[in-house]
């Protein structure tokens, strides 16, 4: 299935990405981010907050806002 993954960590990105069905925003957050701690991210699905276990589905937005911008 594919979702839309937006990283706003640096420079940022939006890409369309597929994934496996029954994927958790946790593995996908460790399958694309680099620091290993979700606690130093906002993470959202369709532009509300989510919890690490709940499931993403066909077409989700999720996005990836780190809470200290580094240089800032």
């Amino acid at each position: 299935m594919k979702i839309l993954v937006i990283n706003n960590d640096g420079a940022g990105f939006a890409d369309y990405v597929h994934i496996e069905p029954g994927t958790s925003v946790r593995k996908l957050f460790e399958r694309q981010v680099r620091d290993p701690r979700p606690e130093n991210y906002l993470i959202r699905v369709n532009r509300l907050p989510a919890p690490a276990d709940q499931v993403l589905e066909e077409g989700d937005r999720i996005s990836f806002t780190p809470v200290k911008i580094e240089g800032a």
